[in-house]
């Protein structure tokens, strides 16, 4: 059994045309007993506009290991809770999961690591009458997949980053500077 200490990862999945539905999490995992359990476990309280949960499949059907979920956004609406502790829970849930059952997260070891997971949700969403939930599933779904796994492989690599840093630049600054 190896032990997961710290590890970390992100994803971004963008969304289907004429939705706002991007999945941008960013997970970090590790030893309940060193610092990702520490950290974990005093997120137990909330704090206004950032609700704390930990990720379920449905009713009575935590994950594991052991995650929790908070917000990026600051959150304004029920309905903007109730996506959050919806459609995209569930995604990330699923997700969980299935790196569990295709050895992405050991299985011997889901009672020993655990998971914080920060989650962007647009705040459109709630207000979005053509909101496609669907699309915000895959999204989710995808990313936490797509994070949990970058994590557990330490990617990108240090040797990535330094070879693409003259062509991979952050989309913001598209136009702003030139390399």
């Amino acid at each position: 059994m190896t032990d997961i200490w710290f590890k970390a990862g992100e994803a971004t999945v963008l969304a289907a045309d004429g939705q706002a539905t991007d999945a941008m999490p960013e997970v970090l995992i590790g030893s309940v007993r060193g610092p990702v359990g520490q950290a974990l476990a005093s997120m137990m309280g909330q704090v206004q506009g950032h609700t704390r949960m930990f990720v379920v499949r449905d009713l009575n059907q935590m994950v594991r290991p052991l995650a929790m979920m908070t917000t990026k956004a600051t959150i304004h609406t029920a309905e903007y809770v109730e996506l959050l502790g919806g459609v995209v829970q569930a995604a990330m849930g699923d997700a969980i999961v299935d790196c569990v059952s295709e050895g992405v997260l050991p299985k011997d070891q889901v009672d020993e690591i655990c998971m914080i997971i920060m989650v962007w949700l647009d705040p459109r969403c709630a207000d979005d009458p053509n909101l496609d939930k669907a699309d915000l599933y895959r999204t989710n779904y995808e990313a936490t997949k797509l994070a949990i796994a970058r994590a557990m492989k330490g990617e990108p690599t240090i040797d990535e980053l330094i070879a693409n840093r003259k062509t991979v630049k952050h989309y913001a600054l598209d136009g702003v500077i030139d390399y």
